[in-house]
């Protein structure tokens, strides 16, 4: 059956009610796959858009945003959404991500909590660093890349920082903001900060960077065009045109689809492309997120470094 959505997608027990659908009815297409509940009194219909790690980023989403339109709507003034929370509203992807709890910041030094649904964090507010989006209020761009770096490792901070600059974050309000912090994490987030670029296009990219950086290789180039003979390619990573470096994520085909087109004609696609740029007489190496999870990245870019008189 087609379930009456609100305007954020969100189903509603209200008004399943109304239609006439019983409470043992929507346990039923709970039990059943039907109906997936992602806070009580609201729910979703299960889908493929929340797989994998940016769905899970979705999904998340659709759980705050069932808290900020119940509970936290009943105060005077509502509590911002923070951290990952605000994060998957300002569509910045995530390394590895808290998204246990919906994420609300308190604007005061304390009072901070962990229930069921929601985790309150103690943290002072500047109105500016507040905005809306879709009518909830969450942190800005900037503040959301800073809590989150200060409190993640350097791979999470640097994915956080890239990410939010893809998206158009501000690095010197980022700086700014880091500038008025005195605590744990600070000294990774400066660092990463410092290091950070608007033009890796994934976590995946951010993460493999992260890698090479903590094993002290020269830094590469990113998103740098290589002429080739039908026409121009961009590449996740290079080194002085000498070395090509692909991160092949599973999101990365389907992105590269063109109208019409298979996931096959895109992978057939992408063989050609690399021939061209092999064909520069540029080395191509490439990996997958295995390879960042098993931390082997480096392996396979280090020896093609030395090679090639890029890294001692």
């Amino acid at each position: 059956m087609a379930y009456p959505t609100d305007s954020y997608g969100l189903i509603r027990r209200s008004a399943l009610l109304e239609t006439g659908v019983s409470d043992n009815q929507i346990a039923q297409a709970i039990r059943r796959g039907l109906l997936l509940r992602v806070y009580p009194g609201s729910l979703v219909v299960p889908s493929t858009d929340f797989d994998g790690a940016e769905g899970a980023q979705r999904l998340h989403r659709m759980t705050a945003i069932a808290v900020a339109t119940s509970e936290l709507s009943t105060a005077t003034s509502p509590l911002p959404l923070c951290h990952a929370t605000a994060a998957a509203f300002h569509g910045i992807p995530l390394l590895k991500p808290d998204i246990s709890r919906v994420h609300v910041a308190s604007g005061g030094t304390s009072g901070g909590a962990v229930h069921r649904y929601r985790h309150l964090h103690a943290t002072p507010l500047d109105p500016a660093e507040v905005t809306v989006v879709d009518g909830i209020a969450v942190t800005t761009v900037e503040r959301t890349a800073v809590d989150v770096a200060t409190r993640g490792v350097f791979a999470q901070a640097l994915t956080a920082f890239d990410q939010a600059m893809r998206v158009g974050g501000d690095i010197e309000m980022m700086r700014d903001i880091l500038e008025s912090r005195r605590r744990v994490g600070v000294r990774v987030a400066r660092r990463a900060l410092s290091l950070a670029s608007g033009l890796s296009q994934s976590v995946g990219e951010s993460w493999s960077r992260a890698q090479m950086i903590e094993a002290g290789l020269p830094v590469p180039r990113l998103q740098h065009r290589f002429q080739c003979s039908s026409g121009y390619y961009d590449t996740d990573f290079d080194w002085d045109e000498a070395l090509i470096g692909e991160f092949d994520g599973l999101h990365k085909y389907g992105r590269l689809l063109r109208p019409g087109e298979t996931a096959a004609d895109a992978v057939v696609r992408e063989k050609l492309r690399e021939d061209e740029l092999r064909a520069t007489d540029a080395l191509v190496v490439r990996w997958v997120w295995a390879h960042l999870e098993s931390r082997s990245v480096v392996d396979l870019i280090k020896p093609r470094l030395k090679r090639l008189g890029l890294c001692a």
